[in-house]
């Protein structure tokens, strides 16, 4: 499984006069540019070319609609002979996919929106599985994973959780050690087919995923907390995709980690 939502990365604006800087980096998501990428404040308003909260959101609203749509063709149209190609083929599509565009920092919206097609045929493929073994819990894990991304919006536009530089090493670090033991792992199940004791749904299963689903959670905050910075220094528009693309590889991580936590609680 893909362990997109993880990938970290900087997000920074720099340039030598005026300089702009913003640390860390959504999701996992590099933002970096040369001098002569970034218009001073001034420049890019007159412009009209400045990243704007507004414009992620509808950024971030069109790639989760990509993904929505394509996971629905994906489920309706492929026959059950296909789909393990696809959730395969897809699932490696989509990492590479994700690398390069967190450390190529790419926003270009045409690479990241096929990211979201491509992500889409894997979840439609995982979750008609899912579905067929436990109905309805595709619906559960998807009420879960906007409800609890709901809650961290909220929280950090109360001030309630303040994303303090402390506070985002400490959770970038963290999603880097998962994705770390998450890749292994995968590793580990592709030369031994057996998932081992972090997915096979006992104890140790479900408090992975459980750790999984707070930090992911947390990882919102920093991804908002950048995204507000990116605003604050007058980052190009163009960044906004790349902020939209950290919080949907939050929300499919997350989405992703729900479905195996509530598969747990089902078994019989």
């Amino acid at each position: 499984m893909k362990s997109s939502n993880p990938v970290l990365g900087r997000f920074s604006a720099a340039a030598q006069q005026p300089t702009y800087s913003v640390p860390g980096g959504p999701a996992g998501q590099g933002y970096s540019t040369q001098p002569s990428a970034f218009p001073s404040p001034v420049q890019a308003a007159t412009a009209r070319d400045v990243m704007t909260v507004d414009d992620v959101v509808v950024k971030t609203i069109t790639l989760v609609g990509l993904v929505a749509l394509s996971a629905a063709i994906s489920w309706v149209v492929l026959p059950d002979s296909l789909i393990p190609v696809t959730w395969m083929g897809a699932m490696i599509v989509g990492l590479v996919l994700g690398l390069i565009i967190s450390f190529a920092q790419v926003t270009n919206p045409i690479v990241i929106g096929t990211y979201a097609v491509v992500e889409g045929l894997f979840l439609g493929a995982v979750s008609e599985v899912f579905n067929t073994r436990w109905p309805g819990i595709v619906a559960s894990a998807v009420i879960a994973t906007l409800s609890v991304f709901g809650v961290m919006a909220f929280l950090y536009k109360s001030r309630i959780i303040r994303a303090t530089p402390k506070f985002m090493k400490i959770v970038i670090g963290a999603a880097a050690g998962l994705a770390i033991v998450m890749l292994v792992n995968f590793v580990i199940y592709m030369f031994s087919g057996s998932v081992g004791p972090l997915r096979d749904g006992g104890p140790l299963a479900i408090g992975f995923s459980l750790i999984c689903i707070v930090v992911a959670a947390l990882m919102f905050v920093v991804s908002f907390k950048q995204i507000e910075d990116g605003v604050a220094a007058g980052l190009p528009r163009k960044y906004g995709w790349l902020g939209a693309f950290g919080i949907l590889v939050e929300l499919i991580w997350m989405y992703l980690e729900f479905l195996r936590l509530l598969s747990y609680f089902q078994e019989d």
